[in-house]
């Protein structure tokens, strides 16, 4: 998945500062991209510019390390450029910090000449329905956190004894899923993935896959290379209903060119459907919202869902799905929800619309609050790929010059930066991890990877990481 729809899950803070060189604070929790793509403009647009990033976990890189899928390793070679940004010397990682909690946001900007948020997207959207919390309901977030490696999510225990699974949503996050339920072992086994889901996934007994949207096929989200990468999954067929590709034809014409190829290759493998020898198999369900998780006969657990049958009222992208009245059950054990992402506010002192569950601000300046700056999904959303947030947080980072240039930052006072944070921490029975430091857990997990023929093995312990790294 590019998600990294994702810069959305895993940091905690970053602050930007300049010293005379001038302090900068960025920080994150679950978003280090972000704050990394701020500190590359920064130090490129000013030499007197020097940025602390703080994380929540003692690992860096967030979306990339626990929401890029496992067989995206092309996607997540990024890391080696953030991995120079964040060993230039006017960088300093600072993990295993939870701001909002270890320290205030009023606490940051007292020590830096600016503070970025750059915290991503770590709620989930509910569905608002009867059964959603029933044992075999899950959100795509804790699903992807699960095969990932987010210490979060370490303790789940998908039930994948079912034969049939569906995924409520069909953007790229819903596709990733899909693609990991059914792919071959052999294909996951070389990847990062953990090795508590690769035992998992390898005795799973799901076989059929239905993706479920609410409009229709020329609405769906994904991209054009999350769609081929379904079709061509080896041992897996397109199982799709024809009746949801009426008039789509008649259509193509007026289409963009990129969603016009994403339509024809969804209809051609509705079309063609694929090799009918293929043990497992997957489809779309357009015009289709959920109303209701079933339970079975005990009640302890989700053994179907009920879907209201849509109609689309208008066209293109603002066409709408209303209901028609009728219904449909599916029976199926596990059910995902990938429905979207929602930031949540971080500390009393920033501003926060609940409605939008995004900082308000203007071209990342937060609303009324001089000196603080917000980057990536707390502050648009949680919409685009990684490219979508490097062009945000450049754009973040120029507004901060700017305001530098313009003398809207009194840059004439000197800020301790890192250094008072860092002695308000040990007061506080916090002690932080450095870069160096991160790269004896990456170290660790590249030697047992190795052992396992893999890239790394990620560790999913906290306490576990900490006594690596402060080792």
């Amino acid at each position: 998945m590019v998600f990294l729809e994702a810069l959305m899950l895993i940091f905690s803070s970053v602050s930007v500062g300049y010293k005379q060189t001038h302090h900068f604070q960025c920080f994150t929790k679950s978003q280090i991209t972000h704050c990394l793509f701020i500190s590359l403009h920064h130090f490129q647009a000013r030499q007197d510019a020097a940025v602390d990033v703080y994380e929540r976990l003692p690992v860096p890189f967030g979306l990339v390390r626990f929401g890029v899928a496992p067989d995206h390793p092309e996607v997540k070679n990024v890391i080696n450029t953030f991995t120079q940004t964040a060993q230039h010397e006017r960088c300093s990682f600072h993990g295993n910090v939870n701001v909002g909690k270890d320290v205030t946001i009023d606490e940051l900007r007292q020590a830096y000449h600016a503070v970025v948020l750059s915290y991503g997207a770590e709620g989930n959207r509910s569905m608002g329905i009867p059964g959603e919390d029933l044992p075999g309901v899950f959100s795509a977030k804790d699903f992807v956190g699960w095969y990932n490696g987010l210490p979060s999510n370490k303790e789940l225990r998908p039930d994948l004894s079912c034969e049939t699974a569906v995924i409520l949503g069909q953007g790229n996050v819903a596709l990733d899923v899909a693609r990991i339920l059914l792919a071959p072992v052999e294909m996951l086994k070389e990847t990062d993935i953990t090795q508590n889901a690769l035992k998992a996934l390898a005795g799973s007994k799901v076989r059929r896959v239905l993706i479920v949207g609410r409009r229709g096929p020329l609405q769906i989200a994904c991209t054009i290379k999350e769609l081929r990468e379904m079709v061509n999954l080896p041992n897996s067929r397109a199982d799709m209903l024809p009746a949801d590709f009426e008039g789509i034809a008649e259509a193509l014409k007026d289409l963009p060119r990129p969603r016009k190829r994403l339509t024809e290759l969804m209809m051609k493998a509705a079309k063609e459907g694929g090799d009918d020898k293929a043990e497992k198999c997957w489809g779309f369900r357009f015009f289709r919202s959920p109303v209701e998780v079933i339970a079975g006969a005990d009640g302890k657990r989700a053994t179907g869902i009920r879907l209201a049958l849509n109609k689309l009222e208008g066209s293109g992208e603002s066409a709408r799905a209303e209901v028609t009245g009728q219904m449909e059950d599916v029976d199926c054990g596990l059910i995902i929800s990938s429905i979207g992402y929602k930031s949540i506010p971080i500390d009393p002192a920033v501003p926060f619309d609940p409605r939008r569950a995004i900082v308000p601000n203007e071209m990342g300046r937060v609303q009324d609050t001089a000196g603080l700056y917000c980057s990536g999904w707390v502050k648009r959303g949680p919409t685009g790929v990684i490219a979508t947030t490097m062009n945000d947080s450049f754009d973040t980072a120029r507004v901060l010059i700017q305001d530098m240039e313009a003398g809207k930052l009194d840059l004439s006072v000197n800020k301790p930066g890192a250094q008072a944070i860092t002695a308000l921490l040990q007061t506080r029975g916090v002690r932080t991890v450095l870069f160096s430091q991160w790269e004896k857990i990456n170290a660790e997990e590249e030697k047992r990877g190795k052992f396992l023929g893999k890239p790394r093995e990620k560790l999913l312990d906290v306490d576990e990481m900490l006594k690596i790294a402060w080792s």
